[in-house]
């Protein structure tokens, strides 16, 4: 959905609301109305259509553009400047994100919140500003040798918009044009670039050679803007827009889908597509480096639902919905998006029917219900229908946790009617979760799981070491991690009773030596480590992840050796010691339950979740008593962070949402640090 919804178009929106009053609580809001109000609002505006008035495609596209103006906007001038210094400094790939952004702050100061930037609404758009960007999207498509293949209202969706998002406004076109024109112009013989998508594999290869930076650290509220092209770096939704910017300067319509909650990781997830003249969808990313273009049914990582932006008013979802908008969820307002799950998940797109005895209060028939996904302990509509003795919702992919809410406008909050409920990723069999009388004490491990946590796998194959000289020539193995870690300290027994001067963790090859802490006990009964002198690499000393890190007592620092085999670190005792217990911490996102921390648990009943208690954490691990079972469960560190997911407790484990959580994500040492 679009990230602009969170400010409202007042202007605009008083000339809808002129409109409802008129014609009743159901209207159409018409679209010629709309556009004799933007007209009237920006007179100049109607230049723009005179000069186009010799050349009807070009006229139709100015019309598209204004008939949409009124739902962009974009900060004014020089009030990002604080962010961009961040980005720049983080483009170097010396620093993480929070460092980038404290610099930048120490010289532009700290960047202002969405509340306090001053927007400036594209009804105010210059019309020489317009025309310019007309004018270059119809040469890229006039000249290119796919352009023929791209017709007229994929163009204007997915080449011609003058923006991407909220950004700030500014001319990206030529610069672009003349920067990446280069990297085709050696295959323009070719008949194959006669496809878009042919030609968007080349550029996309030409865009993976060269570094670039992922971090999940930036906000989402804002989007960078062309700048972005520049600095390749930021979350995932930055390099898409960097794309998208590329893509078009160069004629290629190129968009952005987005998984709204990605399968109640409480965050969307964004990667760009583009259709080929026989229709079918290719998606692709900086992100997925691995890959160049797929076809989108063979993506594995759904989960929920698939929306694909757009820069017009979706009006026929506006029409379905027949309701005023200002009764409405937000997300579904001023709709600049459709869904396109089916795409993706093809025949494991199902349509979920939510019967009338599932639903926990009466329902009025006609009343619009809302499919939702999970933000935390919150609801997040993705869907909506009106009940008609049940709730149907078509296109709903499974592996991931459901609610029905209705939206009560004059509150501005949601309010569930059903109890969660899950539904199977092969079958579309829905399981609900309403907690049982029965209780059961549940030990929990982590706020989070597994999904992000994208180092734990580095460990397997490391092995504890000892030795008489601190070259380790001579090798004792002490112990052998044949299993990826799945709670913040492991105790192991050690293998051997043979007493070593020199102890040490080695990371197996492509490890890159993570470890966040290694401590060595002489007998298994033993709570104080043994101290010693920290030795390592000579090129694993420096920097914020040197070796030092692993024997500072600090389960969130850890070690990441500057190469993928040969890293180590290590303490030489001063004497020979038998080693009997080893603890060791693997590099890590802090999402598991860390000793100190203040804890709560929440539980789910028809939708609402009620507190179960809270408690310090006494070790690696909480336990809470009486818990119901079948219930679905939520873990708080009111201490630190917000990264929290679903879970259901079975079989003695947390099970998150969702399904796939334990898949190898493939990040390689540029993208991710």
């Amino acid at each position: 959905m679009h990230l602009s919804f969170k400010v409202m178009f007042l202007r605009i929106w008083v000339a809808f609301t002129i409109v409802l009053v008129v014609t009743g609580c159901h209207p159409r809001p018409e679209h010629e109305n709309l556009r004799e109000k933007v007209l009237r609002l920006n007179p100049e505006l109607k230049r723009v259509l005179k000069f186009y008035e010799g050349d009807s495609l070009k006229y139709q596209a100015a019309l598209f553009l204004i008939d949409n103006l009124a739902f962009y906007q974009g900060p004014a001038k020089d009030e990002m400047e604080p962010v961009y210094a961040a980005y720049e400094v983080f483009s170097t790939g010396k620093y993480s994100y929070q460092q980038a952004l404290d610099s930048a702050a120490r010289v532009c100061g700290k960047p202002k919140s969405l509340n306090s930037i001053v927007w400036k609404e594209d009804l105010d758009i210059d019309p020489g500003f317009l025309v310019s960007n007309i004018e270059w999207a119809f040469k890229v498509w006039r000249e290119q040798p796919w352009g023929k293949n791209v017709p007229f209202k994929q163009f204007c969706e997915y080449v011609l918009p003058h923006r991407v998002g909220n950004e700030e406004l500014m001319p990206w076109r030529e610069k672009l044009y003349y920067q990446f024109m280069p990297v085709l112009e050696p295959y323009m013989d070719d008949p194959k670039m006669e496809n878009p998508a042919f030609a968007a594999h080349i550029l996309l290869d030409s865009l993976l050679r060269t570094p670039f930076y992922f971090t999940g650290e930036m906000s989402q509220g804002i989007r960078i803007g062309p700048k972005i092209v520049d600095w390749r770096g930021g979350s995932c939704l930055d390099l898409c827009d960097m794309l998208v910017y590329i893509y078009r300067a160069l004629g290629i319509p190129c968009g952005i889908e987005e998984l709204p909650m990605r399968g109640n990781n409480n965050a969307p997830h964004f990667w760009n597509f583009i259709v080929d003249p026989d229709g079918q969808t290719w998606y692709f990313s900086m992100f997925y480096w691995w890959h160049r273009l797929l076809k989108a049914e063979v993506y594995g990582d759904v989960y929920g639902k698939v929306f694909r932006h757009r820069f017009s008013l979706n009006r026929a979802m506006m029409d379905s919905l027949q309701a005023p908008p200002e009764s409405l969820h937000p997300n579904f307002r001023y709709p600049l998006f459709e869904d396109v799950t089916h795409l993706y998940a093809t025949d494991k797109a199902f349509t979920l029917k939510i019967e009338s005895d599932r639903f926990v209060r009466e329902m009025r028939n006609g009343e619009l219900v809302y499919l939702c996904m999970s933000d935390r302990f919150s609801w997040h509509p993705v869907g909506w229908t009106r009940y008609d003795g049940s709730a149907s919702f078509a296109d709903c992919h499974g592996g991931t946790v459901y609610c029905l809410a209705t939206y009560d406008a004059a509150k501005g909050v949601l309010h569930a009617v059903t109890s969660p409920f899950n539904v199977n990723v092969d079958t579309g069999e829905m399981t609900f979760y309403e907690p049982e009388e029965s209780t059961e004490d549940v030990v929990l491990l982590s706020k989070f799981g597994m999904l992000g946590e994208f180092y734990l796998g580095r460990m397997v194959g490391g092995v504890f070491e000892g030795s008489d000289t601190p070259d380790f020539r001579r090798k004792d193995t002490l112990f052998r991690i044949g299993e990826t870690p799945v709670r913040l300290c492991t105790a192991v027994r050690a293998d051997s009773s043979r007493a070593n001067r020199y102890v040490r963790y080695y990371g197996p090859a492509g490890g890159y030596g993570n470890i966040s802490e290694a401590a060595f006990y002489a007998s298994w009964t033993d709570t104080v480590p043994l101290r010693g002198k920290v030795i390592g690499p000579a090129d694993g000393a420096t920097g914020g992840h040197s070796y030092f890190n692993v024997f500072d007592g600090h389960t969130d620092t850890s070690f990441d050796y500057p190469h993928a085999d040969g890293g180590w670190a290590g303490m030489d005792l001063g004497t020979e010691r038998s080693i009997g217990k080893i603890v060791y911490t693997p590099r890590n996102r802090d999402n598991f339950v860390r000793k100190g921390d203040l804890y709560e648990l929440l539980v789910c009943r028809q939708g609402e979740w009620l507190s179960y208690g809270t408690q310090v954490a006494q070790s690696d691990s909480v336990v809470f008593k009486g818990v119901p079972r079948h219930a679905l469960l939520l873990l708080r560190d009111l201490s630190r962070g917000e990264a929290e997911r679903l879970f259901e407790y079975k079989d003695g484990k947390q099970r998150f949402w969702k399904i796939g959580e334990n898949k190898e994500y493939k990040l390689n040492k540029r993208t991710m640090r």
